[in-house]
């Protein structure tokens, strides 16, 4: 991998002198690290153990669970390492092992909140025929294919990205990232542009047929009686918030890859990039837990003992 780019190690430049203060956000980083991990293993635990949310829709929320912890994983523990360093570098293959883990960890989130989307249409507009289109076997094809997906589509684009010849090592961000990569390229990007545009207008449709999932949905609520749309409300808001929370966060991601933000204060950038990484895999255990009631209410069993 080192000799195809040429490039031993990649220097990331976003980090400043903090001086005493790093250990202060190593301490903050490390807290909101714990959180994560804390809050998707409960979910996590509460779903398997309790045989009544062996349903669909916990079964699609425990791979959203775990896709958070996978993606935490990818970057926190590197996050922190470089906090404390005073050169902050990281060694190429590390590097791309880092963009597999992120832009993985994002497809699979979209991919499992477009799966939610189309379960929660069959149990509100045809719920009649959900116990026959949604059996045991699909969800395991859905979670599969869900995971699947990404890993061969994030693999394909780093491939893309390995031979690159590159002309310096500079990447001006707090971690590796893919397009960082391809404009330090001396060589021919096309392939990998055409790629990268043909991945992204697919993220963007099933982003867009998400949404037009929740409008039909929420069309057949409207519709219904007062009892369907309090129900129908209950269960989306939670997908929803999710879905726009993580779609603001890439978006903000996707402007700062794309134009110069030099004008943007350092520390607004950094937390504008980490954002998507760092707010989502503790707003979603948050948003659920507390929204869906059997969920919480199965917390409070296992948390404070049986009610």
């Amino acid at each position: 991998m080192m000799n195809s780019t040429q490039v031993p190690y990649f220097s990331l430049t976003a980090y400043f002198d903090t001086g005493l203060f790093k250990y202060l956000y190593f301490i903050i980083i490390m807290c909101l690290y714990v959180l994560i991990i804390s809050a998707n293993v409960l979910l996590i635990v509460v779903i398997c153990s309790n045989r009544s949310l062996h349903e669909p829709m916990y079964l699609f929320l425990c791979s959203l669970f775990v896709n958070e912890l996978y993606g935490s994983t990818g970057l926190f523990p590197f996050l922190l390492v470089q906090i404390l360093s005073d050169i902050h570098t990281v060694a190429a293959p590390l590097c791309f092992l880092q963009i597999f883990c992120v832009y993985t960890y994002a497809s699979i989130q979209f991919s499992n909140l477009a799966v939610m989307s189309y379960d929660r249409y069959l149990a509100i507009c045809c719920p009649l025929q959900y116990n026959t289109r949604m059996t045991h076997n699909k969800v395991i094809s859905f979670i599969a294919l869900t995971w699947l997906y990404p890993f061969i589509a994030i693999y394909i684009l780093i491939s893309l990205s390995v031979p690159l010849q590159l002309c310096g090592n500079i990447i001006t961000k707090v971690y590796c990232d893919n397009y960082s990569i391809v404009k330090l390229a001396c060589s021919d990007t096309r392939v990998n542009n055409i790629y990268g545009i043909v991945y992204t207008f697919t993220t963007v449709i099933l982003v867009l047929l998400i949404f037009y999932t929740y409008i039909k949905i929420l069309r057949v609520c409207f519709s219904g009686c007062k009892q369907t749309r309090q129900k129908a409300v209950s269960t989306c808001t939670p997908h929803l918030a999710s879905l726009l929370n993580f779609s603001f966060g890439c978006f903000f991601e996707i402007i700062q890859n794309r134009f110069n933000m030099k004008y943007v204060p350092n520390m607004l950038r950094i937390i504008l990039s980490l954002y998507w990484l760092t707010c989502q895999p503790l707003f979603n255990p948050v948003l659920y837990g507390l929204k869906i009631t059997k969920i919480r209410i199965t917390c409070k069993s296992v948390l404070f003992g049986k009610m």
